[in-house]
């Protein structure tokens, strides 16, 4: 099986690293120097344009829309028909449609294919995938896309996995931001952190974000997620417009999301550093 992918950041390596593993001749290309020379460490055979890692199926792995625009203006040339491009970057919706039906135009399919699970899932082939795009398409690529993730959710249409992945992690960020308050409020009164955490995971206030983002990342000071506070104040912002473009209030993830530009909190740094500085009363 013969796979392209096109972004070798965290997720883009992680990926490719689990095609190869699972034997899969895997096609990459970045352009950045450094994280070719990390997926060519991995068994990925390293292409010099973007062009050359054509493939019965592509994965992209992009920071933003303008990106995605420019590796399919190379790319699609290249692709044989009835190709699958599964883009698993998070984007506006609607730019997820204007690229299916550039897609469409070159006889080549287009999914839009964000995933949740982060670096870790991907190396681990455990992602969650949430589709958007034709039937028959997914069922072309499923043989390759179940090789990184084990849930395959075919939402609708072009641009309906980016709305799923917008209202997810749209809540993951209001979780965390309620989190880090509500912890700070035991704290204050008295009630570390520490011993509050067992007794929310055993009670119905329970969420991802006191499973696993504070016990695992941010109580113990790790902060190691690989999913950095630039890329989720991304996907915000991205919520917030959708939220805007529908005439859809907000006023309980809309206040959550602000704690997202308010904090002080590099782009740079891992997302978690967010709820614990909401935690910490900064």
């Amino acid at each position: 099986m013969r796979i392209g992918v096109v972004g070798l950041g965290q997720m883009g390596l992680a990926m490719a690293g689990r095609l190869v593993e699972q034997g899969a001749e895997v096609l990459g290309f970045d352009l950045d120097a450094g994280r070719c020379d990390g997926a060519r460490a991995r068994g990925v055979q390293v292409v010099a344009k973007v062009e050359q890692a054509a493939a019965p199926v592509m994965l992209l792995s992009l920071p933003q829309d303008r990106a995605v625009e420019a590796v399919m203006l190379a790319l699609l040339p290249a692709l044989p028909k009835q190709a699958v491009v599964a883009d698993t970057s998070t984007l506006d919706p609607l730019a997820a449609q204007r690229f299916a039906a550039a897609a469409s135009d070159w006889g080549v399919d287009y999914l839009d294919a964000p995933v949740s699970g982060g670096p870790a899932g991907a190396a681990a082939g455990t992602l969650a995938m949430m589709l958007g795009g034709d039937a028959a398409a997914i069922e072309r690529a499923r043989s390759a896309l179940a090789l990184v993730a084990t849930k395959l959710v075919h939402v609708g249409g072009p641009g309906a996995g980016q709305v799923a992945k917008l209202v997810n992690n749209l809540m993951v960020a209001t979780h965390l931001a309620v989190a880090g308050e509500a912890l700070r409020l035991g704290a204050l009164a008295g009630v570390a952190p520490e011993a509050l955490l067992p007794v929310v995971n055993a009670a119905s206030g329970r969420s991802a974000a006191t499973e696993v983002n504070f016990p695992r990342w941010i109580l113990p000071g790790g902060f190691d997620s690989g999913f950095s506070a630039g890329l989720m104040r991304k996907d915000v912002r991205l919520a917030l417009a959708l939220a805007e473009s529908v005439g859809a209030a907000l006023p309980v993830c809309g206040p959550a999301a602000a704690q997202w530009e308010a904090a002080q909190v590099a782009d740079s740094a891992d997302f978690n550093h967010v709820p614990a500085a909401i935690l910490g009363g900064k």
